[in-house]
């Protein structure tokens, strides 16, 4: 029996990140060439897009194997440069199947005026990993933007291994989102960015 939280195939982890590509373009999360996705693909491979794509009119063809260190399976070829930042969720949640990275108004903006964002109240909260109740509070950590990729995953594996999280920011950067699969990292994404426009709404009032 396949594991639920991988795909059986490159093709169906293409198409579900292609569609979820299309959405966040649709909404404004994936400009020019920002963003990036990834899926698990078998006991010990990634499906990434390559650096530099449009993330809203992906193709099958700008998908790339790479192996759980990051390094890419097809010669000649170039993962993300923020693939080291995949690998170390998936390191570090072993349950996890698919990271998804957006860049939209409300995470840039939040993410430059705060050290750590605190989410509560919010039904949409149950959507999140651990399906948090609205009752408590979530904290989303947001790390200082660094062009050393390693050094930055560094930093985000020790928060991490301090207390979990369901998603982080990297300032003026924007968010990095997961679940077991595409589907439920694709709603983590939709309802973070749902709460976080509500947050910069409540802070511009």
């Amino acid at each position: 029996m396949n594991d639920p939280m991988r795909y059986p195939g490159a093709a169906e982890a293409a198409e579900a990140m292609i569609m979820a590509g299309h959405l966040f373009h649709q909404r404004g999360w994936v400009p020019a060439s920002g963003g990036n996705f990834s899926a698990r693909i078998g006991a010990d491979e990634l499906l990434i897009t390559a650096s530099g794509g449009h993330k809203g009119e992906l193709s099958p063809a700008q998908f790339l194997r790479a192996d759980l260190d990051g390094r890419p399976q097809e010669p000649g070829r170039k993962t993300s440069y923020e693939t080291g930042l995949h690998v170390q969720v998936y390191a570090r949640v072993p349950e996890v199947g698919c990271v998804l990275h957006t860049h939209s108004r409300a995470n840039t903006v939040l993410s430059r005026r705060f050290e750590q964002l605190s989410l509560s109240g919010f039904e949409l909260m149950k959507v999140l990993p651990g399906q948090p109740d609205p009752a408590e509070t979530v904290v989303l950590p947001v790390f200082e933007n660094d062009q050393d990729i390693a050094r930055l995953a560094a930093g985000v594996d020790a928060r991490m291994r301090q207390a979990p999280f369901p998603a982080y920011l990297i300032a003026g950067h924007g968010l990095y989102a997961w679940g077991r699969n595409v589907a439920q990292a694709r709603y983590a994404v939709e309802a973070l960015e749902f709460m976080l426009d509500c947050l910069l709404m409540e802070l511009d009032r």
